[in-house]
């Protein structure tokens, strides 16, 4: 049997920049505030890390300082995917030598591929390292899901062993389809729990940036048999997860991590600041979650 990476919350965390580059000392203070609030692992160089922006020298010494910095309190997971498989295999590759303890690939966008290509295109990159990989399927950003059944064969490699599955009406497919030792996270913050009903291990988490603590606990009541516990920490994020994605992410929450008093700075163009009213609606949601005053 296989074992998952993460049991619980892991924070998508953002990364701040500054115009010369990535701000470290931001960085370093941000993760710890993570682990020192439950955080269960470190997704680092995602889509809230605006990877798509880092180009490769930034991306990798990115993730070589958050695996460093966390020093193997919690797993360090390194967002590596790309549209161009050769690309993908090279950022993995090299993520895997600066210590990441496993990967989060996300489905090819713009060119695509078939169900074919998407099995070739993930054996390929598994073939290329020996750490664990978490495929990402995120059909509102790649216009492109990853079937069922192709999630199933994709299992079968000994190194693929996770999904962050988006796609929430194929969620009881995939469980039933992978087994036992598949794991599946939830990849979209208001849905934490009815991926946990059915099978899941957790979820990788925007919101986690600013209430790490309350995302790890849901899970965790979760899995004590606290349902009760869990469904009023999902209900009660609800509006502050409309707040966080008011704008295209990670716009609103490096917005929020700013009101909490850390350094994330502004996102990488083309993605600009919020916009007044969203920000006002941000600061609403924060002060009624007693986040700020």
């Amino acid at each position: 049997m296989r074992k998952p990476l993460f049991t619980g919350s892991a924070v998508a965390i953002v990364t701040p920049f500054t115009d010369n580059g990535v701000d470290y000392p931001s960085l370093a203070k941000l993760i710890e505030f993570q682990i020192q609030n439950g955080t269960d692992a470190i997704v680092i160089c995602a889509t809230t890390g605006e990877a798509s922006t880092m180009p490769d020298d930034e991306h990798i010494a990115t993730i070589k300082f958050a695996v460093e910095t966390v020093n193997k309190r919690v797993p360090v997971i390194a967002g590596t995917g790309s549209n161009d498989t050769r690309h993908a295999i090279e950022l993995s590759k090299a993520a895997e030598a600066v210590g990441a303890d496993g990967l989060l690939s996300v489905t090819p966008y713009y060119n695509k591929a078939t169900q074919k290509g998407l099995y070739k295109h993930f054996k390929l990159i598994a073939d290329s390292v020996t750490i664990p990989i978490i495929l990402y399927n995120v059909p509102s950003r790649t216009n492109l899901n990853i079937n069922p059944e192709t999630i199933e064969a994709l299992a079968k490699i000994d190194n693929i062993i996770a999904v962050k599955e988006c796609n929430l009406g194929q969620v009881g497919d995939v469980v039933n389809l992978c087994g036992e030792d598949f794991f599946v996270y939830s990849g979209d913050d208001n849905s934490v729990l009815p991926v946990l009903s059915l099978g899941g291990q957790g979820v990788i988490s925007v919101m986690a940036n600013i209430i790490p603590q309350d995302t790890h606990n849901m899970v965790a009541k979760f899995f004590e048999g606290d349902c009760k516990g869990a469904i009023k920490l999902q209900l009660q994020t609800l509006n502050l997860i409309k707040a966080l994605f008011s704008e295209v992410n990670p716009i609103p929450v490096k917005a929020a991590v700013n009101l909490l008093g850390f350094t994330a700075g502004q996102c990488r163009m083309p993605l600009t600041e919020l916009e007044d009213h969203n920000l006002e609606l941000l600061r609403s949601e924060m002060k009624a979650y007693g986040l700020i005053k």
